[in-house]
């Protein structure tokens, strides 16, 4: 077990970015990097011993700081997902927000989490080798109130998952949703579609979208359709349904609210891929979790020259219900001065 730290590049503007990989003696390593806190590779066997990378990314930081980087493998803040009309309101008071989606807020602004440069550390962790990213947001970052001291530990277990472990917390009453952007493909990153990828969500219902992919307030059964992931289904099965549900998400880019509603860490959701066996668990503390199946990807060049393409990665984000803000009948994100925000969310995996 060790963690082995490098210069990655550099941005545009010149600031240092580095490379932080995480080793297991099992032949796993996790590549993370200071641009964004990102996983920029994860290497996991499949059912014949083989090594591949799992997670989409690029090479260097041209690559990170293209204008097509979907957010691969980033940490996004301060709100993950969408707020409607680019706005909120605490106390009576209206904040505004970048309007980066049409009207609308996507995944904390114009600068984001995912394009700041955390300051990195290996740290002790008793699951094997860590880092933790910290980064101080300023009051008015983007547009949102107080000064938010955040935290990203990410540990690379001896049993073959990868965990992250978020810590906020603010001087003013604000809104705190972390999460992860990481795009999978388990049969290895440049494989192509992740239609044939087998997914099951513990989940029962999620929360209905509009054509702007906002979430209506209306929270919907799965039973009976497209997002009905109670038992282990193909992706590619219903993606193309023509249900409404999936022609607003332009395929599956929704919020499921998760069965079990204890405050500790749970099962969420898990994924097989045939062709190599690999099988990809989830588990959170987080109420909600959203599938996107990379709708929006455009054409692209990955790590080691490979090409990108749409629906080439799909993503599992553990949060607070998009557009939260907006529907009192979601969980609240919004936490008092001196409120800790706490999530942990474990990516585990093995092969049959």
């Amino acid at each position: 077990m060790s963690v082995t730290i490098k210069e990655f590049g550099k941005t545009r503007a010149g600031q240092i970015v580095h490379s932080f990989t995480l080793y297991q003696d099992n032949g796993t390593f996790c590549t993370l990097i200071s641009y964004g806190g990102a996983v920029q590779s994860l290497l996991m066997p499949d059912r014949s011993g083989r090594f591949q990378d799992i997670v989409l990314g690029y090479d260097d930081m041209a690559g990170y700081e293209g204008l097509n980087n979907p957010y691969h493998g980033a940490l996004i803040g301060r709100h993950g997902n969408r707020i409607e009309d680019a706005c909120f309101e605490i106390d009576g008071r209206t904040y505004h927000l970048a309007r980066n989606d049409g009207r609308n807020h996507l995944h904390g602004g114009l600068r984001g989490f995912d394009k700041q440069i955390w300051q990195g550390e290996p740290v002790n962790a008793p699951e094997g080798p860590a880092v933790c990213f910290r980064y101080r947001s300023p009051d008015g970052d983007e547009g949102y109130p107080g000064n938010l001291d955040v935290e990203a530990t990410y540990v690379l277990t001896a049993d073959q998952a990868l965990i992250i472990r978020y810590r906020a917390v603010s001087d003013q009453k604000t809104v705190i949703n972390l999460t992860n952007h990481s795009y999978f493909n388990l049969a290895g990153q440049g494989s192509g579609t992740i239609l044939a990828h087998q997914v099951q969500i513990e989940a029962d219902e999620f929360t209905a979208i509009n054509q702007e992919c906002n979430p209506t307030g209306e929270i919907i059964p799965v039973a009976g359709t497209a997002l009905d992931f109670r038992q282990m289904k193909p992706i590619g099965r219903d993606i193309g349904s023509g249900e409404l549900q999936i022609i607003n998400g332009l395929g599956y880019d929704h919020n499921f609210i998760l069965r079990d509603k204890s405050p500790g860490r749970k099962a969420c959701a898990a994924v097989y891929e045939p062709k190599f066996g690999r099988v990809m668990t989830v588990e959170t503390t987080s109420p909600g979790v959203q599938l996107y199946t990379g709708n929006f990807m455009k054409p692209d060049t990955g790590k080691e020259g490979v090409r990108y393409d749409y629906r080439n990665g799909f993503c599992l984000e553990t949060q607070y219900f998009p557009n939260s803000l907006k529907h009192k009948n979601f969980p609240s994100p919004i936490f008092a001065a001196g409120e800790v925000f706490s999530q942990e969310t474990v990516y585990r995996f093995s092969a049959r």
